[in-house]
């Protein structure tokens, strides 16, 4: 009877290690700011970090070179939808991936409202499976999931609807750019004289700007 019960509180307190270590894997954290659809930032013990999803890349909507790329914007705010709602937001770290990437970004899946983000990005269309530097725990679901949007032609993976943003683009840009080939001085087809003069006038306009502006707004003054 004895051993019976010794063997119980031995299950028992395995369970409960068990389910404490798997409830310690998650971090709960306090929403900070939405960066775009892959990065976010959370307040973590009191610091502001940025978290970068792992395993996944959405198209770029703030990148200071690349601009803003096909369903870029709707992959930002459906991450900014939910992450600014969520009543709790908690951070899985990988055993098989780096705490923090070399930009110092937390690496980490992210749980919201018990939900994994990256798998409902996936899911949706919103996001590719991506960076995949190590065994990662829910890489084959977001595999599955993505092979499904993409037979679907969902989000990022409607060809049609991409080539219609990228022709648009490509004529906004075109209307933007303008020929400036006489709008600057050629100082190097002028004579000395003239680059002091050019240089002269120059002086005087930073010079009497202020000025000239003071004249101005007393003229209107007089003439109303």
């Amino acid at each position: 009877m004895r051993s019976s019960k010794k063997i119980l509180f031995i299950i028992f307190m395995f369970i409960f290690f068990i389910g404490s270590a798997n409830a310690s894997s998650k971090e709960k954290v306090t929403f900070s700011k939405c960066v775009d659809g892959d990065t976010i930032k959370v307040n973590i013990d009191g610091e502001i970090n940025i978290v970068r999803m792992l395993a996944i890349d959405t198209p770029e909507s703030v990148h200071p070179t690349k601009g803003v790329e096909y369903y870029g914007e709707e992959a930002s705010n459906y991450t900014c939808n939910l992450v600014t709602n969520a009543k709790k937001i908690e951070l899985e770290y990988d055993k098989n991936s780096d705490k923090k990437d070399k930009y110092n970004r937390v690496l980490a899946w992210v749980w919201v409202d018990d939900t994994l983000l990256q798998d409902e990005l996936v899911k949706n269309g919103y996001a590719e499976v991506a960076y995949l530097y190590g065994d990662y725990k829910y890489t084959n679901t977001l595999k599955d999931h993505q092979a499904v949007a993409e037979a679907s032609k969902i989000g990022i993976w409607n060809e049609e609807a991409r080539k219609e943003f990228d022709s648009n683009s490509s004529s906004k840009n075109d209307d933007n750019t303008t020929d400036n080939s006489d709008s600057y001085i050629d100082l190097k087809n002028m004579s000395t004289s003239d680059i002091i003069i050019v240089i002269g006038v120059v002086i005087i306009g930073i010079v009497l700007g202020p000025t000239i502006k003071k004249i101005k707004r007393k003229i209107k003054k007089y003439t109303k």
